[in-house]
């Protein structure tokens, strides 16, 4: 509204603006905003100038500097960020690109006008000695402003305010922002949104009995509302939010106006306008509509109501606002759901998009107007739930999801428990009305269209340097020279990448021993967490064989449904690099069949309430994956040292017998001879011969998600023995892991767990990882490492090479740096758990894949691979 009263004691602006100062050069345009708003939310064409000349009064630069302006006001929008801009502004013409750029990112745009006298402008002109503007700049800078000023509601402006002397600014004590409409982020829930009803009132009432309300069904009132206790401790009664089009086809579309009514202007419920609910209010209000699509029922069960009620419906529709967001931005509800760069904001744009969603401009053989699938794109942080489409069934969608399952048209009414995303239906009653189109026609169910997004890389999303956030640490950056090598990794060598969910971290061994001929001790594991202030963890004996995450269906119609896989079997086994474990398919599925008999037989699925799972294990034996690396490395060394070192020695020893001053020569290499006698023998116990699924072993340690679910909150010893309950199914293929519980501080203890290392290194072992007993911890810079691996002696012979242990190489050895090593592993275990958050949370699998791609390319890192 207009602001023209020149006793002005506060001005009310959106929250969400772009704010134009208008008025001539010496006006106090300035100074005004400098009094009112914060210095960053000021963009100056004065200082502008400055910036790109070192003259605020370089009017030569001035086209330059608007696009500095112009840039700076758009960026600050697109971060949904208030911005003023401190210029003239009194040509129409300028005004028009403001204007242009407010409606671009869906904010209001404000005009504050200082109409001041030409006298006082003049005054203050000639107080700056760096003004030299002609005298005729002023008078036609007033000239233009007060030809225009009238004008300015119809070039787009919706508040404005006008001062016209320096009292009157004096006068302002205030510049108040109002928050939205659509502003809710303050209310948490708990919420149960209920798609669109359309006059469907038994099922709707019967609906919120089964949500656990209690509703008066004669007189349109809600009696009570269920108690849920939130994640934040507190007990709040449930609110239903109503997704719009309350009417139309449905037998009882009065009552349910009355009862919605009744319900939100009680403070009771939320609704927002539904294109069926905007049409209607458009009748009420005399235009000239074609009653159509369900309308005319509405209007004839209106026919008989009272002119009082017909009001207070007119009133109830007009205030509806377009979209809400709730929950600290976390939730969106509009009809037709909303883009990202639209959410809590306003425009007619804005409000258009929530009632229809974004068409084509075409129309189907139905004559109804073919939309854009805008939430197949969608990758935004909010959830948005919306109805408008219905639907056979309610399905995420890239965190979206279409609670419309057309109850009008005899199937059900949906809603969804917020924030516990579970869908609650109720059948509709019988069939009132027939849909303009087959209910899913030319729709295949949200799963395959977001399958069907998913062969489309968004090549913005994996080049260049990215900064991924996540839940569990700081920002992570990514590098583009990383990158690069991340994407030919993905695109050339992974598996197929749907079911690329998780990639587990590297893993960091202790500090260096200081133990005589030791690289790798458990008394600095221990110490480790005995200094980030962890009093109990846990040791697990660590195989000897290769990570692997290994995901099992229970069937191949839920790798389609979950993972979108189809034809490629029940599950995959796959490298901490997202290669294939198994070189045939034939095989990998058979060891997923026997895994799957094992899930099966000891009721996993039952137990867990899902259909599928995602393990985090060891696969056996080493030389599976790495025959390669045996052959044409280890074996090699091996080999050569083992036919030339005897043939040394012996000649050596003959020399003696002759005379020859060779003693140092002969136990040098004599020690060799043992060093790779000791190397071969170590690289053996990894080998094995696999003729048959029977020849391998897989050792799970984690279950790491199961459907709507991920298992950081348990701690190891959960995490082993819900393992150990599997492994009972197949043991002939799955080992338990062994591990001991060790209490920090505790002498006994943590002597127990060195004697415990040095019992299974001295039979061949590798060696043992210690964890914090729960799955994460964390001190006061944040998260700790999740494992630390302490390796045998002999396990590190095969890694650093037969004379490794040598005291001149232990020297040597002893400075490795772990920085480097430490930093990756907690940067991959945080990209890993939000991947899989983000997974099971029924995220784009393009922002699964921003977590895995991370990963992949932390690993082209500079680290010491002995590490």
């Amino acid at each position: 509204m207009s602001r023209r009263n020149r006793q002005l004691s506060h001005i009310s602006i959106p929250e969400l603006s772009l704010v134009l100062l208008i008025g001539p050069s010496g006006a106090g345009k300035s100074t005004f905003a400098r009094r009112f708003f914060k210095p960053t939310e000021i963009v100056s064409s004065d200082v502008s100038r400055g910036l790109i000349s070192d003259d605020e009064n370089n009017q030569a630069v001035s086209a330059d500097a608007f696009e500095v302006v112009r840039f700076i006001a758009a960026k600050r929008l697109k971060l949904g960020l208030l911005t003023v801009i401190d210029a003239t502004n009194v040509q129409p013409e300028a005004r028009k690109e403001w204007v242009r750029l407010a409606r671009e990112y869906h904010v209001l745009p404000v005009a504050i006008v200082l109409n001041m006298s030409e006298k006082v402008c003049q005054e203050r002109n000639n107080l700056r000695s760096d003004r030299n503007f002609g005298t005729h700049v002023i008078p036609q800078q007033i000239s233009q402003l007060r030809r225009g000023v009238r004008y300015l509601r119809d070039e787009g402006f919706r508040h404005i305010f006008e001062l016209h002397s320096p009292e009157e600014v004096e006068q302002l004590e205030t510049v108040t922002r109002n928050p939205l409409y659509n502003n809710k982020k303050d209310e948490h829930g708990p919420f149960d949104i209920i798609g669109d009803v359309h006059g469907c009132y038994d099922e709707l009432c019967t609906l919120l009995g089964t949500l656990g309300y209690e509703v008066d069904k004669e007189n349109y009132t809600l009696i009570s509302a269920p108690l849920t206790t939130n994640a934040d401790g507190y007990t709040r009664f449930r609110k239903p939010v109503f997704v719009g089009d309350l009417v139309d086809r449905g037998p009882k579309s009065p009552q349910v106006l009355r009862l919605v009514m009744n319900m939100v202007n009680n403070g009771l419920a939320l609704c927002v306008p539904g294109n069926h609910d905007a049409k209607l209010l458009r009748y009420l209000n005399g235009k000239n509509v074609v009653l159509r699509h369900g309308l005319e029922a509405t209007v004839a069960q209106l026919a008989g109501e009272t002119p009082e009620f017909l009001a207070a419906v007119k009133q109830f529709l007009d205030g509806l606002v377009s979209h809400y967001v709730l929950d600290d931005g976390k939730l969106v509800v509009a009809h037709a759901g909303l883009k990202e760069n639209m959410q809590g904001r306003g425009s007619g744009a804005v409000r258009e998009f929530c009632l229809y969603g974004e068409t084509t401009g075409e129309t189907d053989e139905f004559g109804l107007p073919v939309r854009y699938n805008w939430a197949l794109e969608y990758k935004g942080k909010a959830m948005v739930v919306y109805g408008h489409t219905p639907v056979p069934e309610a399905k995420f969608l890239n965190n979206t999801i279409d609670i419309d399952t057309g109850c009008v048209f005899g199937a059900t009414l949906t809603a969804l428990r917020y924030p516990e995303k579970i869908l609650v239906s109720v059948p509709a009653q019988e069939q009132y009305a027939e849909p303009a189109r087959p209910i899913g026609y030319n729709l295949e169910s949200a799963l395959s269209l977001e399958q069907q997004y998913d062969n489309v890389l968004d090549i913005e999303d994996f080049i260049g340097k990215k900064i991924l956030q996540t839940n569990y640490s700081h920002s992570i950056t990514i590098r583009e020279e990383n990158n690069i090598a991340a994407l030919e990794a993905m695109s050339r060598f992974t598996i197929n990448p749907r079911w690329l969910i998780y990639l587990p971290p590297t893993m960091s061994p202790a500090e260096t021993s200081r133990e005589e001929g030791m690289l790798e001790h458990p008394a600095e594991g221990l110490q480790y967490y005995k200094e980030a202030g962890i009093a109990k963890v846990i040791c697990e004996e660590k195989h000897m064989g290769s990570r692997a995450v290994v995901i099992v269906c229970r069937d191949e119609a839920t790798a389609v449904k979950r993972f979108g896989v189809a034809g490629e079997g029940n599950g995959v086994v796959y490298t901490r690099t997202g290669r294939s474990f198994f070189n045939d398919k034939q095989t990998e599925q058979h060891f997923i069949a026997r895994i799957n008999a094992a899930l099966i037989s000891t009721g996993f699925y039952e137990t867990f309430e899902t259909d599928w799972v995602c393990l985090d294990a060891e696969l056996m034996p080493w030389s599976a994956k790495a025959q390669a690396l045996l052959q044409n490395q280890y074996a090699t060394v091996g080999t050569a040292a083992g036919q030339a070192l005897p043939v040394v020695v012996d000649a050596l020893q003959q020399a003696i017998t002759q005379g020859v001053p060779a003693q140092a020569l002969l136990e040098k290499y004599s020690r060799r001879l043992k060093q790779t006698s000791s190397y071969v023998k170590a690289y053996r116990q990894y080998c094995w011969p696999v003729e048959s699924l029977d020849d391998y072993k897989l050792a799970p340690f984690h279950i790491m998600a199961t459907e709507g679910k991920t298992y950081f909150d348990k701690d190891h010893e959960w995490h082993l023995s819900a393992i150990k309950s599997i492994c009972a199914g197949d043991e002939q293929l799955l080992i338990a892991t062994p591990f001991l519980e060790v209490e920090i501080g505790n002498e006994a203890s943590e002597k127990a767990a060195v004697t415990w290392w040095e019992n299974l290194t001295a039979a061949g072992g590798e060696g043992m990882v210690i964890k914090p007993s729960t799955f994460m911890a964390r001190d006061e810079k944040g998260l700790i490492q999740p494992a630390v691996k302490i390796r045998g002696k002999e396990y590190l012979r095969i890694i650093y090479g037969p004379e490794y242990d040598a005291p001149e190489n232990l020297h040597r050895l002893r400075s490795r740096k772990l920085s480097g090593k430490r930093s990756l592993a907690l940067r991959e275990f945080a990209l890993g758990l939000e991947g899989l958050d983000r997974f099971v949370n029924n995220a784009s699998l393009q922002a699964v894949h921003q977590c895995v791609f991370g990963i992949l390319a932390l690993e082209s890192e500079p680290v010491d691979p002995r590490l």
